[in-house]
């Protein structure tokens, strides 16, 4: 039904240093049933209490304990109820900095674990307005605790890490907390968090990680890159500091000022892509299956030198903090560590203990890698509606078509979508392509039998698996945005899908993780299309096609659905024009029809239809096979029912975009149909 347009990423809402909304799980029924005591508010009220009492003890511990609790999703009412924000406000400022910390730590976990409604409602409390003033007294007290004691100066940073911890959940949910940075100087306030990365590269990566969210589509925020701010990127995304928790800082500072690129200065435009294109390709040349078990070794070794009772201590902390997780990484972990809950994709590496500093480069590899995977893909993404929004076609053309100009009206979707010669150059020069190929490889089995040998690294197998999904929808971006002549001609191509091809139909039996199997399948459909589209070879087997089809008619994920049946269609027009396949295009017929009838989201039956056009549209084996599977009578008998669906269903279900996608589709049927009786009667 036309080109499945790239994904573009949206940071994630509560990313590397805040738990985010779908990692939060229900506790063990035990707690559960404690905790629904009295709306499930029972711990609130004594909590709360506890934060107006003169010992700064007795309020940090009270602060920690509700960023413990407020982790179960369960007790978050009865806070609010409460008036938590109101009362957690003024804590930002208290006298004492554990209890700044633990308080903003607090509302960090309350913003991550209630989600964007509760982020609004926070806002709309002011929460907003302490958190600006703690940000600005922590900004202040930078250089001032410099000349002070060092852990002091610490301290302070802890704090502001926090904050913008906290800032960050808030402006990544709610538009009008974005407002409020757009106008109230927060701005040059984490650029000076992000100018610690000399000293405290935790509190720069924090910092990044928030000015890479806040300016992404954030025109207004445009007008306040001055030329101090941009220096301050320019200068993290040219440092050259070793170690990984550095990339990571390096790409999300290249992140940020792709996002700002219209506000750098003419002169410096090609220069500064140039620059954040080459610290992507920098990044992604790292290769993490090598890396993480030298990493691993040099812990052991250190371990080896270490005393017995510090190793065995830094041991314990991270299994607290790992505990329970799944060796997937599906499921949330339930123990924190100074009140701070864990994240999404397991990646809590600012809750790891300082003695762990392996782990913490390896998570920081990977962490950078998905990024500038993430990155790239927003590169060449337009801002058209995405995949699940199909593109907007008019269906007010109802002249008659031939089969070969049936879909002439949806042609030009399937031409590539918009890149720019300079980014598409940068691209290429930095070998972008080869290496986002590379990395939709497997993970290597080295580095996850040591992560599987080690509770403590056990999480880096999610994350391996998901920078190689990452690098898949990077792939399928790349495919839809560029000739074949600039990604290595037919052979290079070939050689592609020979590769996808052995990741979904290399083992026994096909890949059942949702979300690789959307990200392979939507890089096969654009390397399938752009294959078709060159007359190039490709060699998948009917019956790779059908348990590929079978596969993805299990799958919940719509988008799996509708990729699945655009590859049969692409393949099957293919087939049509090679003789002896009549069999073959009955098989993959059979299965369209099935897709078109029984699939219960109208998408997928459009898709269906819409394959079905390409396939039988034209030619003897077409006509031979469309005649053995009675595919005139099965449409003609579909065809209302498609209608009524659409009539029924559409409103209010679909979008504007797929509702104009349907209708084309409706009156393509319609036409298609009479092509068919037109072919019987010959």
């Amino acid at each position: 039904m036309g080109k499945s347009k790239t994904t573009k990423f949206k940071r994630p809402q509560f990313n590397t240093v805040g738990l985010p909304v779908n990692a939060v799980k229900e506790v063990d029924a035990e707690e559960e049933e404690h905790n629904d005591d009295d709306d499930g508010g029972g711990p609130a009220a004594e909590l709360l209490e506890k934060l107006q009492s003169p010992s700064a003890d007795v309020r940090e511990f009270a602060c920690a304990s509700i960023s413990r609790v407020v982790q179960q999703s369960q007790t978050i009412p009865g806070f609010l109820q409460r008036d938590a924000v109101r009362r957690l406000g003024p804590m930002l400022l208290d006298s004492s900095l554990s209890v700044r910390e633990t308080a903003t730590g607090a509302l960090r976990n309350l913003s991550a674990c209630g989600g964007q409604e509760v982020c609004e409602d926070m806002v709309k409390h002011d929460v907003m307005t302490p958190l600006t003033a703690l940000l600005r007294e922590c900004c202040a007290g930078f250089e001032s605790a410099a000349v002070q004691m060092n852990d002091q100066k610490n301290a302070v940073e802890d704090v502001a890490n926090e904050a913008v911890n906290l800032l960050w959940n808030l402006c990544e949910s709610s538009n009008q907390a974005l407002t409020v940075f757009n106008k109230s100087g927060l701005l040059d306030m984490v650029v000076q968090c992000l100018d610690s990365h000399p000293r405290n590269v935790e509190l720069a990566i924090s910092a990044a990680h928030c000015l890479h969210t806040v300016t992404e589509d954030n025109p207004e925020l445009l007008c306040s890159m001055n030329t101090a701010v941009l220096g301050a990127l320019e200068t993290v995304l040219l440092s050259s500091q070793p170690g990984m928790a550095h990339t990571l800082l390096r790409t999300l500072a290249a992140g940020t000022l792709w996002n700002v690129k219209g506000s750098l200065p003419a002169a410096r435009q090609a220069q500064t892509l140039s620059a954040v294109v080459a610290t992507l390709s920098q990044c992604l040349g790292l290769d993490a299956g090598t890396l993480i078990p030298e990493l691993r070794q040099a812990e052991e070794a250190r371990h080896r030198n270490a005393p017995a009772a510090a190793d065995m201590e830094d041991q314990a902390a991270v299994e607290l903090v790992v505990e329970e997780m799944d060796e997937e990484g599906e499921e949330a972990p339930k123990h924190k560590k100074n009140g701070k809950a864990a994240r999404v994709d397991n990646d809590f590496s600012d809750l790891l203990p300082r003695g762990k500093e392996e782990l913490r480069e390896a998570m920081a590899l990977l962490t950078a890698q998905q990024t500038s995977l993430e990155i790239i893909v927003n590169m060449c993404c337009s801002d058209d509606p995405s995949d699940d929004e199909w593109e907007e076609s008019s269906s007010s053309d109802e002249s008659e078509m031939g089969a070969d100009g049936l879909c002439d009206g949806l042609s030009n979707l399937m031409s590539p979508l918009c890149l720019s010669a300079e980014v598409h150059g940068a691209l290429i020069n930095h070998s972008i392509p080869e290496k986002v190929l590379k990395k939709t490889q497997f993970p290597k089995q080295e580095a996850m039998d040591v992560c599987h040998q080690n509770p403590s690294w056990k999480s880096l197998i999610k994350k391996m698996q998901r920078v190689q999904s990452r690098a898949l929808t990077c792939l399928h971006s790349i495919l839809s945005t560029m000739d074949a002549e600039s990604l290595g001609g037919a052979a290079a191509l070939q050689e592609a899908a020979q590769h996808l091809s052995t990741l979904v139909f290399g083992a026994a039996e096909l890949p059942k993780d949702e979300e690789f199997l959307e990200a392979v399948i939507s890089a096969m459909r654009s390397l399938l299309q752009m294959i078709a589209s060159k007359n190039i070879p490709q060699h998948m087997t009917p019956q790779q096609l059908m348990s590929l089809s079978e596969a993805a008619a299990r799958c919940e994920v719509v988008s799996v659905r509708v990729n699945a049946v655009a590859i049969l269609g692409i393949t099957g027009s293919t087939l049509a024009k090679e003789k002896g396949t009549a069999e073959t295009l009955q098989v993959i017929g059979n299965a369209l029809l099935q897709v078109a009838t029984k699939d219960v989201d109208l998408v997928v039956n459009g898709e269906a239809l819409d394959a079905l056009f390409d396939v039988f549209a034209d030619g003897d084996e077409a006509e031979a096979a469309a005649k053995n599977i009675q595919l005139l009578p099965a449409l003609k008998a579909l065809q209302p029912v498609f209608k009524a669906k659409i009539r029924k269903e559409g409103r209010g279900k679909y979008s504007p975009q797929q509702l104009c996608v349907l209708d084309n589709i409706k009156v393509n049927l319609r036409r298609f149909i009479g092509y068919l009786e037109k072919v019987v009667k010959k």
